[in-house]
C-alpha cells in the first residue's frame, strides 16, 4: 500500500512539473507570438521594466511595452486563469451527477448565464457606456444558478443520467433561443457587443478585469480543496460518505456553489466556452491516473490552465489577423475526447 502511494505521489509530482514546463513555455510564446513580433531580449527587459515603469529608457519599444503589459499578458493570464476554473467546474459537476459527460456547457449552464449577461448588456447598454465586472459576474452567476436550477428539478423526476443530460442540452437551447429572440429587436451596436462575447475570448481582458477574476478563482479553488476529503467519500458511496459523518445536502450544495460560481466567472469575463469542462477532467484523471480529488483538482486547474493557453494561441495565430472563434478551437480538441467517452459508455451497457 505505502509503495503504491509513493509512486502515486512520484507521477503527480512528475505531472505537475511538466504542466508547469509546458505552462512557462507557453507564456513565452502567447507573449512573444502574434502580428508583432518581439524579441525575447525586449520581452525580458519589459516585463523587468514594470507595468508602470518610467524611469528606464525603453526607447523604441516604447510600442512593444504597451502591446505586452496592455494587451498580452492580461489576456494569457486571463486564458490561464478562466481555463483552470472551467475544467475545476467541469470536474465538480461530472462529480456531483457521476457522469463523465456533465459539464457547464452541456449542462446548460453557460447558456442559462449567457442569457442573462445577454439581458443586462442589451439593457444597461441603452443607458451607460460600460458595465462593471462586477455586475457581468453577478448577472452570470444568476443565470448559472437559474440553469443549474432547473437541471436539478428534472435530476429529481429522471433517474436516467443520459436523459438528464439531454434534459441539460435542451436547457441549453431555450436559454439561446431567448437570447436570440432578445437580439432581434436590439440595436446593431448591442448586436454587435454580445455576438462578439458570445462567440468566446479572452481578448476583452484587462488588468481591472483579471483582479476580480484572480479573487473570485482563487477562492473557489481553495473552497474546492477544502472539501476534496468528503468528494473522495462521496464518489465512492453516498452510504459510506453518510457513515463518515459527511452531511450529503451541504456537499451537494458546495458543489453546485463552487460550479456555478467558477463557470459563471468565466461565461461573465470570456464568453461561453465548449468542451473544456467536460474534456481536461478526463485528461487530468488519464495523465495521473487517478480519481483522488486532492490530486485531480489541482491537476484539472493547471491542465485546463495549459489547454486554454494552448487553444488561445492557436485562435490567435493560426489564421492571423484573423481571429478564430475561441470555441471552434476547443470543440476541435475537445469534441473527440466527447465522442470517445460516449463510445466507451455505451459499450459498458
Amino acid at each position: 500500500m505505502k509503495n503504491e502511494n509513493y509512486k502515486q505521489i512520484m507521477r503527480f509530482s512528475f505531472v505537475m512539473i511538466i504542466l508547469i514546463i509546458l505552462f512557462l513555455a507557453l507564456c513565452v510564446m502567447n507573449i512573444n507570438t502574434g502580428s508583432v513580433h518581439i524579441s525575447t531580449k525586449e520581452i525580458l527587459k519589459i516585463l523587468f521594466a514594470g507595468p508602470n515603469n518610467t524611469e528606464v529608457d525603453l526607447g523604441n519599444i516604447k510600442i512593444y511595452y504597451n502591446i505586452i503589459w496592455k494587451i498580452r499578458l492580461p489576456r494569457l493570464l486571463g486564458a490561464a486563469l478562466l481555463g483552470g476554473a472551467l475544467s475545476v467546474s467541469g470536474l465538480l459537476l461530472q462529480t456531483f451527477f457521476r457522469n463523465p459527460i456533465a459539464g457547464p456547457f452541456v449542462l446548460g449552464i453557460s447558456s442559462g448565464a449567457k442569457m442573462i449577461v445577454g439581458f443586462v448588456m442589451l439593457i444597461l447598454f441603452q443607458y451607460m457606456k460600460s458595465i462593471s465586472s462586477l455586475t457581468l459576474v453577478t448577472a452570470s452567476f444568476v443565470g448559472s444558478l437559474i440553469s443549474m436550477g432547473l437541471v436539478l428539478i428534472f435530476a429529481k423526476k429522471v433517474k436516467n443520467m443520459s436523459v438528464l443530460l439531454i434534459v441539460g442540452i435542451m436547457i441549453g437551447y431555450i436559454c439561446s433561443a431567448i437570447t436570440n429572440f432578445c437580439i432581434t429587436f436590439a440595436d446593431e451596436l448591442d448586436i454587435a457587443n454580445l455576438t462578439n462575447w458570445s462567440l468566446g475570448s479572452f481578448s476583452g481582458m484587462s488588468w481591472s478585469n483579471l483582479k476580480i477574476a484572480a479573487v473570485i478563482i482563487i477562492i473557489s479553488f481553495i473552497g474546492s480543496m477544502l472539501i476534496s476529503k468528503p468528494i473522495s467519500a462521496y464518489q465512492l458511496n453516498e452510504e459510506y460518505a453518510r457513515s463518515m459523518g459527511i452531511n450529503i445536502k451541504l456537499l451537494r450544495c458546495l458543489l453546485i456553489l463552487i460550479s456555478s460560481i467558477l463557470s459563471a466567472t468565466v461565461t461573465a469575463f470570456a464568453g461561453p466556452i465548449s468542451f473544456v469542462g467536460i474534456a481536461v477532467p478526463h485528461i487530468s484523471k488519464l495523465i495521473v491516473n487517478s480519481s483522488k480529488p486532492i490530486i485531480t483538482i489541482p491537476t484539472t486547474f493547471l491542465s485546463g490552465m495549459v489547454f486554454c493557453l494552448l487553444c488561445d494561441l492557436i485562435a490567435r495565430t493560426v489564421f492571423a489577423p484573423v481571429e478564430l472563434s475561441l470555441s471552434t478551437v476547443t470543440a476541435i480538441f475537445g469534441a473527440p475526447i466527447v465522442i470517445s467517452l460516449l463510445v466507451k459508455k455505451q459499450r459498458k451497457i
